[in-house]
């Protein structure tokens, strides 16, 4: 009885909210999809909550309700952390739309995503930085709306390397210097190094270098750091750790361009060669120091091509 009864009110509250919709009433409806939304909590009945806050959130930013259609996408996001909702590929498609319709002006914007981004790593913790999906779709919304930093930032957690590429040659184009054309994709490279993600690193590079019009075709290449990038990938694939060692012996004076990739590589020859951590860090993360650590021994066997 008490279940029935519920039930009747919950109809009546749709009816209304459906009557302050017609009407244009925006204010009013968006009480109501809170009021609804508690009681549908209350109840336990996720596939309620999910809907309801979807739908709502959704026809209220596309009814220019910005602040009522953000404050209800931010309640799903919320409630998805919480409940530990399964990630399915509708509701990265519904996170993905909401992401867009919200726009670049709306302040909420960052906090929905960043709590979507989160409920996906505690759900799929195989995702460390969250679902690369979540991440291509931020990142497509934010290329297209010319921010090309967030955009890049989506991207590098992204398994897209496609995009990302074509991202990145309009990014130096419209924003760096004729003097960086390579800087944008080595820093690119070596962060999907860092995630242990070298096929969407090699597409990437592949992509930027055969397509970006300042850019001459290779390999090999004009630009030092473009040639040590590719023989480093092909370093990786024969896990020679005496390869890795000489690459980055001689393109020492291109590396240092950047002191943030001796961190990068610092990392890579961890993750790739067996190179140990620093004994002692530096303000460099010195990759030359770590690879003195290694026994003689190691190199005695190895050949490089």
């Amino acid at each position: 009885m008490a279940a029935s009864t519920r039930k009747g009110g919950s109809d009546k509250i749709l009816e209304k909210l459906a009557a302050k919709i017609n009407a244009g009433e925006f204010y009013e409806a968006h009480q109501l999809y809170k009021t609804l939304y508690f009681r549908y909590k209350v109840q336990n009945v996720p596939d309620k909550v999910i809907e309801l806050l979807c739908s709502g959130s959704k026809l209220l930013l596309q009814k220019q309700q910005i602040t009522s259609g953000a404050d209800l996408a931010v309640t799903l996001s919320e409630y998805l952390k919480e409940a530990k909702a399964p990630v399915t590929g509708g509701l990265i498609e519904n996170i993905s739309e909401l992401f867009r319709l919200m726009g670049d002006k709306c302040e909420p914007r960052d906090k929905f995503a960043s709590i979507a981004v989160r409920w996906t790593k505690e759900v799929q913790p195989d995702f460390s930085y969250g679902n690369p999906d979540l991440h291509q779709s931020f990142a497509c919304t934010l290329w297209k709306e010319r921010n090309y930093a967030e955009s890049r930032h989506h991207f590098i957690r992204s398994q897209d390397g496609f995009n990302c590429a074509a991202m990145l040659i309009e990014y130096s184009i419209e924003k760096g210097y004729p003097s960086e054309v390579d800087l944008f994709i080595v820093q690119a490279v070596f962060q999907y190094l860092c995630q242990r993600n070298k096929t969407t690193a090699s597409i990437v590079f592949k992509e930027y270098t055969d397509k970006h019009p300042h850019v001459d075709r290779g390999p090999p290449y004009l630009l030092p750091l473009l040639n040590f990038v590719w023989l480093l990938l092909i370093a990786i694939e024969s896990g020679k750790l005496a390869l890795f060692s000489i690459l980055c012996e001689r393109y020492r004076p291109s590396i240092e361009r950047d002191p943030g990739y001796f961190q990068y590589l610092d990392r890579i020859g961890q993750l790739f060669f067996g190179v140990p951590p620093p004994r002692q860090a530096t303000g460099f993360g010195d990759i030359f120091s770590s690879l003195m650590q290694v026994d003689e021994s190691a190199f005695s066997d190895e050949e490089v091509d």
